[in-house]
């Protein structure tokens, strides 16, 4: 696309299980960017938590990992990335948006490190590969729902400088509901509103009311969960016995 510029939608979270509408918001985040702005979505990256994010219920990376990739498997241009799992701790957001920017500018402008070498060989990032064709700057932004963007209220729950970077470095994909009012919540915040140029909201016309707690909870209790999540999720839940499916099936 001439005169575009290159974007990389970045969604992080538990995905405990992955749901087809995590699934559904890269579709309609890029639908909206290519029908309203001048970014060309090149690539959709899911980040899961690690392992020490401390949320009740929260089942194993290997596992969430596995999940997202069979969900993914009918994607050509979503992908799973493993690197927050595999780190020490907890990540912030922040970090993982620069990690993936760095990534990404290493592989653009052929500056690669021997750090970040190692992580392009692994099997996780191959989908870098294609964005080597061209010079053309890639930026990163964070895809999420509403819920994300209003806690950024929440006493204690940011670091001022991470919610700076992450709407004024990076950027917001924001998909909400129709009834919500995402535009009151970005007026009632300077830093938020300093930055609007830097959030995008995408109204999600055909609402989808699918949550990853409300799959856990059917699982409990026997109920079916097909076509709210990907058949070959849906098997290896069962297969591994995870959300306490142990005594169903």
């Amino acid at each position: 696309m001439t005169g575009s510029q290159r974007v990389v939608l970045l969604a992080c979270g538990s995905f405990n299980p992955p749901t087809n509408m995590h699934l559904r918001m890269f579709e309609i985040a890029r639908d909206f960017l290519h029908r309203t702005t001048n970014y060309h979505v090149v690539a959709g990256l899911m980040s899961p938590v690690h392992d020490k994010y401390g949320k009740e219920g929260l089942v194993n990376a290997t596992d969430r990992v596995q999940m997202l990739r069979l969900a993914l498997n009918s994607s050509a241009w979503v992908h799973v990335s493993e690197w927050e799992t595999h780190q020490d701790d907890w990540t912030p957001t922040r970090e993982v948006l620069q990690y993936h920017q760095e990534l990404i500018d290493s592989m653009v402008n052929g500056n690669v490190d021997p750090t970040v070498k190692r992580q392009r060989v692994d099997g996780s990032t191959a989908w870098l590969t294609h964005l080597s064709g061209s010079t053309d700057a890639v930026t990163i932004k964070l895809l999420c729902g509403a819920d994300l963007l209003e806690s950024f209220a929440r006493p204690g729950l940011w670091k001022d400088e991470d919610i700076e970077a992450l709407v004024g470095k990076f950027g917001l994909v924001v998909i909400t509901r129709e009834g919500s009012n995402p535009y009151k919540f970005i007026y009632e915040s300077d830093v938020l509103t300093r930055h609007q140029r830097n959030i995008h909201i995408v109204t999600e016309w055909i609402t989808n009311e699918i949550s990853s707690t409300k799959v856990r909870r059917a699982l409990r209790r026997g109920d079916s969960v097909k076509y709210l999540v990907q058949d070959s999720v849906i098997d290896y839940i069962y297969k591994n016995a995870l959300f306490d499916t142990h005594n169903k099936g």
